[in-house]
């Protein structure tokens, strides 16, 4: 039994036993591999730490972590492997309580990247220009963020066969984010402006007083910082607006059949095919003799090469939906991206693989390496999930990042998305993955396989 730490009530609440006892058949599955003594104390770690009932309105708030907000993508994140037992009631209430939530969320700001567990005007950093709503903890634009509440309600469906959370609210909220991806198309006459003036993170303000970079229009649709909270150098971030066409496509299937909201349904497949005409007129760049995609474009002629540890990255393309990972545009970004090549890239004694630069010099973050091992082969899935188990220092926890020459040099003791990812690893390696039930972009993608199914 436990207590929630967000919990306004207090209430104590159990694990569900549909979920713990798919902790222990993945352990069971994985005796051998030293993910076997830690999975389930990972999958069980957001339901026991990070969530948070609101009774009166059946949502629920789930925490990033060891910051006291909700940001839309983690929240995201951190339930997905419990779609894997959402036929339980139990957990399918839970799910569409965090859905209800992040619906409210876009209604009160979707330009806000963070929440807070009411209108408690607690910020991240209290001096930010424009000064966000009492909800509001941090105001990032993030694209990728109103992706999130998209996939999620998406994949409950798919896994549950519910559709009790599709209301006129998240109607309201769908037609909101359509319309902010389509206004932002032309970022030149958007009203967004980010400053942050004081504080360890000042340096987060975009340029030309908070509304960015210059870019040109592409058809892509402007996002002002990248999944790790950092500030776009370019604004079309490449791997997020790949995440937004395979969103619409999904909310595209949810308008026509839930909603009953044709015109909202083409409107989606309209601005997707537009997103992803941009992505391959503008962010296809040669290396030595090959086509690969760029991190980010400026639609005037800038590109930055490489990639990001965070989700959506381009190695995270393929669960993304974008492409599959046969791909060749994919290969050849994936072998760019997991080379000397990319500057985030570090090799060392005890793992190699992506990190940030939100984070030191030479570590690597859990998420890239499970990423990696999504996207791979069977036998690249087994390794990752045995670095990362054995990278844990002790603690049987996934870290944000961690070095890799010495993994007990790590930053958050922690970090919740992490742990939902190592989760997700050990369920695809043992035919329980989810990434199935999320939307994918029919225009390049055959019909999604079929459950716990790897690429070949």
């Amino acid at each position: 039994m436990v207590t929630f730490p967000g919990s306004r009530s207090g209430t104590v609440w159990a694990v569900p036993e549909s979920l713990r006892a798919l902790g222990q058949r993945l352990a069971t599955e994985l005796r051998g591999n030293p993910a076997s003594d830690i999975v389930e104390r990972c999958l069980t770690n957001t339901w026991t730490t990070s969530m948070s009932w609101g009774a009166p309105t059946a949502e629920v708030f789930v925490w990033t972590g060891d910051i006291p907000a909700m940001w839309l993508r983690d929240s995201t994140a951190q339930v997905r492997p419990y779609l894997a037992v959402a036929s339980d009631p139990e957990i399918g209430d839970a799910l569409v309580g965090v859905s209800r939530r992040q619906i409210r969320c876009v209604l009160l700001d979707p330009y806000a990247n963070a929440f807070n567990d009411g209108p408690t005007g607690a910020h991240g950093e209290p001096d930010d220009r424009p000064t966000p709503g009492p909800w509001v903890w941090e105001r990032k634009y993030e694209l990728d963020s109103l992706c999130a509440p998209v996939q999620l309600a998406y994949a409950i469906r798919r896994a549950t066969g519910r559709e009790d959370h599709l209301d006129e609210e998240f109607h309201r909220a769908a037609w909101s984010i359509v319309r902010m991806w389509r206004a932002e198309q032309s970022h030149a006459r958007s009203p967004y402006r980010f400053i942050r003036p004081t504080g360890p993170f000042a340096g987060d303000s975009l340029p030309r007083r908070g509304r960015g970079s210059r870019v040109g229009r592409t058809g892509m649709t402007w996002s002002g910082f990248r999944p790790s909270d950092d500030p776009c150098a370019h604004g079309y971030l490449v791997p997020a607006n790949a995440l937004a066409s395979a969103s619409l496509h999904g909310l595209a299937d949810l308008a026509a059949s839930a909603l009953h909201d044709a015109e909202l349904a083409q409107e989606c497949v309209r601005l997707a095919g537009e997103i992803d005409a941009g992505i391959l007129a503008n962010a296809v760049v040669d290396i030595d003799g090959a086509s690969a995609l760029a991190y980010e474009v400026d639609g005037l002629g800038a590109a930055l090469l490489g990639d990001d540890a965070n989700l959506p990255s381009l190695l995270s393309l393929p669960l993304s939906g974008w492409c599959t990972p046969e791909d060749p545009l994919y290969q050849t970004t994936r072998r760019l991206v997991l080379s000397g090549a990319n500057p985030s890239f570090f090799r060392g004694r005890h793992a190699s693989g992506v990190g940030s630069s939100h984070t030191p010099d030479r570590h690597v973050w859990p998420l890239a390496i499970a990423t990696a091992g999504l996207t791979g082969g069977e036998n690249a899935a087994a390794q990752a999930l045995e670095t990362l188990a054995v990278t844990t220092a002790g603690t049987g926890l996934m870290h944000e990042s961690f070095h890799v020459d010495d993994p007990g040099r790590f930053t958050r003791d922690w970090f919740g998305w992490a742990n939902a990812m190592f989760c997700e690893l050990a369920l695809d390696l043992c035919g329980e993955g989810v990434a199935h039930l999320f939307p994918v972009n029919r225009r390049t993608l055959p019909a999604a396989p079929g459950a716990g199914s790897r690429p070949a």
